[in-house]
């Protein structure tokens, strides 16, 4: 045992057994052997007993063969919101699938770990990236890479810890303790993150690569991030993960489009957003349900997902404390009845939201200080010397011992208690009540062996959920024309919410083709308008072709992520849908776009400009257009999708558009090109779509030439020639086939050749958007980090070693300058204005229409803020009017109130 030196005397790193777990070990070591297991089941039955009761009494009137799918009893049918009853639904499932457990197999795993430690490599600040510096990006890169010099940060050292099925587990600790990637790696979301070689995971016997990569969906990470998209309604957005996890062992009678909608309707009750089923998710920028009911949406659709492990992390943020509390109880029941496990990280619960739970891990810096019951971590804690305050929850306690400044040590122990994240994990190895925790392990493991019937049991029970043709090596439910066809409907759904972005794309390429059409509109039909077919017929392609320039933005990781790209990330991670299925659904959705505005520039140019006059030869002219719009299309996406950023999709995709442009065959004919670059020509589709149209404009016509050379009025038709190249000498026309030959070396005989080619393209690069999407992930998590000018650093930050997870809870900041010391380092102080004014607001009322219909969400609101005081909007749930409040006072009260902040 090792003992350290402090001022006040030696410090035990671990206090004797008769102080530390004598009281635990004579109230329970007399009962059995496994003490800590019985005195967990204990807690839960005395937790659970007055759900179980109640639930017993709402069924006991039920026929026990009733299908709660098809049930129209009021406790059983969501719609009917002040009757309906979930505990009772719940019953009536469990009941009916209990009567037929080979047709209905249930899920269930749990999870074990020992000497789980993982690291990263990393640094916690970064410099800003410019003209200069990023030349030298790539070298610096490449020269890490060959010294093999990383610096490697620990984030989490030896942890261990066991969660049955239908057990919950709190995970508690500070940020940057370890609280996030201890979810993230038990959910396999490792990306960034590098496991010791000692690390040992058990899935209920199945291997940790095994259930990543065959049951990937089975084990669930949920951000504290609200990911959604923002023009879908509540409705919508659950139905879609509904439909995506609908099983095929469904009970009798039950379709798959009723399945799913019930199953929506009752998961929205229980998390009592019913009311908000045709009302839009929204987001920051698109008006929508309040913040605390996006969260509830959130945790919905990852319930609607039924996977057996359920990794939360701070789920809770942004909700009351009731709202919070219905959300642990809600994993309880679901834990009790489908025998699932949930593991939640909550860096604030309340005390009957942490009595909900049947284990607790503490985390101190990387370290872990406690796994074991919640009902013994507090007087684990009491006996090691700390003192709980009066009236602090015990989640408050067991998280304020990670923090020096709040932890209280009871007298008699002050030199004898842990004070460091590695002597708390000293006294812990050292425990009692660790060893029990390992004893329960090894049994577990010996109950659940790796590789053996565990796995089988366990695909035999996915498979009976999985649709038809659905491999039993692949991670989804449903098969993926199934997943196309999901996507597709979505995608429509998205495209009739954000309306007005699909008319104002079609009316824009509407008036460019009228402005452009009034240029060069009513053309001759002579010789002297053949130069300005030509360049009408380069804008015309150049148009069709780089309407599509901007989906390189569309699909990078900088603009996609809060609206496409990383919620396609997250229902990947759910295995709702794989992003090829995404991918081809999205190039489908877009095609109804594509042709309005192909039809729309394409149209009134034609006959505006007069161009060939022939049924043919405009439908030729649609479909090169059409073409041209959708192998660009393919281009720009797959640059996009190849590109983890904004900054590298819009370099390559403006250098490749600029020689596109150039190596069109117009600007720079094809017989002046060098040969260096002529290559840049054979792989443009403008180039070709642009000689189809040249030739489909001038193939077989004959244009009168209105002036010759040399324009003398007595001049011999065999003296003179027209202007204009191709022209024959003495011939009063130019045949358009000659000038075409002449000027562009296009022939006839190519049109075809050239739909084909642009065929290939588009095929060409559809196939390599596709394999893009799904593989090639965005940029690995590296945390947040300070960002610099490079070869500066703050001058008061200093780095610690020790820091475990970002590299940033261990910063030292120095004490901050006097004035007078500022001043005679020349550092310019800027002194905040006092205001003495009083913001106040009398009688304000706020109307919306929803559905045609005004709904007050303020009546005559009233209030005041003056300076130096800081005004909290509460409210008793999570209403619309709080926000709406903000939204309407945000520029003057939020700003003011921030001042009067920082004055205050």
């Amino acid at each position: 045992m090792h003992h350290q030196q402090r001022d006040s005397g030696n410090v035990m790193t671990k206090p004797s057994d008769d102080t530390l777990h004598a009281k635990v070990i004579r109230e329970h070591d007399h009962q059995r052997n496994d003490m800590d297991i019985e005195a967990n089941d204990a807690q839960i039955n005395e937790l659970v007993r007055p759900y179980s009761l109640d639930l017993i009494r709402s069924t006991s009137r039920l026929d026990p063969g009733i299908n709660p799918f098809l049930s129209d009893h009021p406790s059983l049918n969501p719609s009917c919101r002040e009757e309906f009853n979930a505990k009772k639904w719940a019953r009536a499932l469990l009941q009916h699938s209990c009567h037929h457990p080979e047709d209905y197999p249930r899920l269930e795993a749990g999870v074990a770990y020992r000497n789980l430690s993982v690291h990263g490599y990393g640094t916690d600040t970064d410099y800003q990236k410019d003209v200069l510096n990023v030349l030298w990006q790539a070298p610096m890169m490449i020269k890490q890479a060959l010294s093999n010099r990383r610096q490697k940060i620990d984030i989490l050292r030896e942890f261990d810890g066991i969660i049955k099925s239908g057990e919950m587990l709190l995970v508690l600790g500070r940020p940057g303790s370890g609280v996030s990637t201890l979810l993230k790696t038990i959910a396999g979301e490792t990306q960034g993150l590098h496991l010791g070689d000692h690390s040992h995971f058990s899935y209920q016997g199945i291997p940790m690569e095994t259930m990543h990569k065959r049951f990937r969906g089975e084990v669930i990470y949920q951000a504290e991030t609200d990911i959604h998209f923002p023009h879908l309604t509540v409705g919508q957005t659950l139905l879609f993960a509904s439909l995506a996890r609908t099983p095929k062992n469904r009970l009798p009678g039950v379709s798959r489009q009723r399945y799913a909608e019930h199953l929506r309707d009752v998961v929205m009750a229980v998390f009592g957003i019913s009311h908000t089923i045709n009302t839009k998710v929204g987001n920051d920028f698109v008006r929508g349900v309040s913040g605390g009911e996006r969260k509830r949406v959130s945790i919905a659709e990852v319930t609607l997902s039924q996977g057996p492990i359920q990794c939360w992390d701070n789920s809770t943020r942004g909700l009351d404390s009731a709202t919070a509390l219905e959300f642990a109880r809600t994993l309880r029941l679901s834990t009790n009845m489908a025998k699932t496990s949930a593991i939640v990280a909550m860096y604030q619960a309340s005390q009957p939201a942490y009595d909900v739970f049947d284990k607790v891990a503490v985390l101190y810096e990387g370290r872990q200080i406690y796994f074991g019951s919640t009902a013994l971590a507090k007087q684990y804690f009491v006996d090691m010397g700390y003192r709980c305050p009066d009236r602090q929850t015990t989640a408050d306690f067991l998280t304020s011992l990670t923090n020096p400044a709040e932890r209280v040590v009871r007298k008699g122990f002050e030199n004898r208690v842990p004070r460091t994240s590695d002597e708390f994990a000293t006294v812990w190895k050292s425990s009692d009540v660790r060893a029990r925790l390992m004893e329960e392990i090894f049994a577990f493991e010996e109950e659940h062996p790796l590789d053996g019937s565990g796995i089988d049991k366990f695909a035999a029970t996915r498979q009976a959920h999985k649709a038809s043709f659905v491999t039993p090596q692949s991670p989804y439910t449903i098969s993926l024309p199934m997943q196309i066809w999901l996507c597709m409907t979505r995608g429509y759904q998205r495209l009739l919410g954000d309306w007005l972005f699909f008319v104002v794309t079609v009316g824009g390429n509407l008036v460019i083709s009228l402005v452009l059409g009034s240029i060069f509109f009513d053309l001759p039909s002579d010789a002297s308008s053949m130069n300005s077919r030509c360049i009408l017929l380069f804008f015309a392609i150049l148009f069709n072709g780089l309407s599509s320039a901007l989906e390189a933005c569309h699909f990078s990781a900088a603009i996609w992520p809060t609206i496409s790209r990383t919620h396609c990330r997250k229902t990947r991670s759910l295995r709702f849908i794989s992003p090829a299925s995404e991918a081809i659904s999205s190039t489908i959705c877009d095609l109804p776009s594509k042709i309005l505005s192909t039809l729309a520039f394409n149209i009134p140019l034609y006959f505006m400009a007069k161009l060939r006059q022939e049924a043919d030869a405009f439908f030729i002219f649609l479909l090169f257009g059409f073409t041209t719009t959708l192998s660009m299309s393919m281009i720009i996406r797959t640059i996009g999708q190849t590109s983890k950023t904004i900054h590298q999709a819009l370099t390559p995709a403006a250098i490749f558009i600029l020689s596109l442009v150039i190596y069109t065959g117009f600007i720079l004919p094809t017989r002046d090109m060098k040969g260096w670059l002529r290559w840049i020509n054979y792989i443009n589709p403008i180039a070709y779509a642009f000689e189809s149209l040249v030739v489909n404009e001038f193939n077989g016509r004959q244009f009168p030439c209105p002036s010759f050379v040399p324009a003398y009025p007595n001049a011999e038709p065999n003296e003179r020639t027209c202007s204009v190249a191709g022209a024959a000498p003495g011939a009063d026309f130019v045949d358009g086939d000659f000038y075409m030959n002449a000027t562009f070396s296009y022939y006839k005989s190519h049109i075809w050749r050239n739909f084909g080619i642009l065929i290939a393209f588009i095929v060409f690069f559809m196939c390599v958007y596709l394999l893009a999407a799904e593989y090639i992930t965005t940029d690995r998590s590296k945390g947040e980090v300070l960002i610099f000018r490079h070869g500066h650093s703050a001058p008061n930050l200093s780095k610690n070693s020790s820091d475990e997870e970002t590299g940033q809870s261990g910063r030292v900041y120095q004490h901050e300058k006097s004035e007078g010391h500022a001043a005679q380092s020349g550092v310019k102080q800027t002194a905040i204005n006092k205001s003495q004014s009083v913001f106040h607001w009398k009688d304000v009322c706020y109307d919306i229409s929803i559905k045609g219909n005004n709904r007050r969400i303020l009546d005559k609101a009233s209030g005041w803020v003056k300076p130096g005081t800081l005004t909290a909007l509460m409210a008793s749930g999570p209403r619309l009017w709080k926000r709406i409040c903000t939204d309407d006072q945000s520029r003057a009260l939020l700003a003011l109130a921030r001042l009067l902040f920082l004055m205050s």
